[in-house]
């Protein structure tokens, strides 16, 4: 076995571990922990970056190399700071470097030099609105926002991923984020990259390619888009 990958992921979340895997490629597994979590308020989702520690020490005992907190909205949740926070919390409880999806999310948006953005989420409206303040507070520009006022977050089918993408693009927008790690983007990252001409970065693709970069992997991913090819 090449790497190990480790990922903390609400306890509802069918999807990252599914898009990860299929990602990693031979050589490479995912090893998952769960934060109990079945609906998005936000004291839930706030009460969930409490548990990351204790999730990550548990996950230390399978000798990962690197620990994802892979939830976006538990990253942004409280601002900005807040994600590098949980970053530190990983490492200090374990000793493994660690990271969060939105921290990901970031650095892969500033390779590509993307200031101006559109954001295509499942999310209610309260919870796309922080997200837009977070953005925007971390240095980009939100040209536009779109969710689909959903918690079914995995039961949304790729086709209705892609059209809600295509309804919230803008001529101006330097780069396209997909925003939740239960949300299926691995069908259709490509597709849309060259339908719209610009980069589209998904919370998985974005913290499978931090993982990855993290321990040293340079590699490409299937189905992962510009992101890994790139960068």
């Amino acid at each position: 076995m090449r790497y190990k990958l480790g990922i903390i992921v609400p306890s509802w979340n069918t999807m990252m571990e599914y898009e990860a895997q299929r990602m990693a490629g031979n050589g490479t597994s995912i090893h998952s922990m769960r934060i109990p979590h079945t609906a998005d308020t936000e004291e839930n989702v706030i009460w969930m970056g409490t548990q990351v520690p204790a999730a990550a020490k548990l996950l230390a005992h399978a000798k990962v190399d690197v620990i994802c907190y892979g939830c976006t909205g538990g990253g942004f949740i409280k601002g900005p700071g807040y994600d590098q926070q949980l970053t530190e919390e990983i490492r200090q409880a374990t000793g493994i470097n660690g990271t969060t999806t939105i921290v990901g999310v970031m650095d892969a948006l500033r390779c590509f030099g993307a200031k101006k953005l559109c954001v295509a989420s499942p999310y209610e409206p309260w919870l796309n609105e922080r997200l837009r303040d977070f953005l925007n507070q971390s240095g980009f520009e939100v040209l536009a926002v779109k969710g689909l006022g959903t918690q079914a977050h995995a039961s949304v089918k790729p086709e209705d991923v892609e059209a809600l993408v295509m309804s919230v693009d803008r001529p101006d927008a330097q780069a396209i984020f997909i925003s939740c790690t239960n949300f299926g983007t691995l069908d259709i990252i490509e597709s849309l990259e060259k339908k719209l001409g610009k980069p589209v970065v998904t919370s998985n693709s974005a913290s499978m390619w931090k993982m990855m970069r993290l321990v040293g992997d340079r590699g490409a991913a299937p189905g992962g888009g510009r992101l890994f090819r790139e960068h």
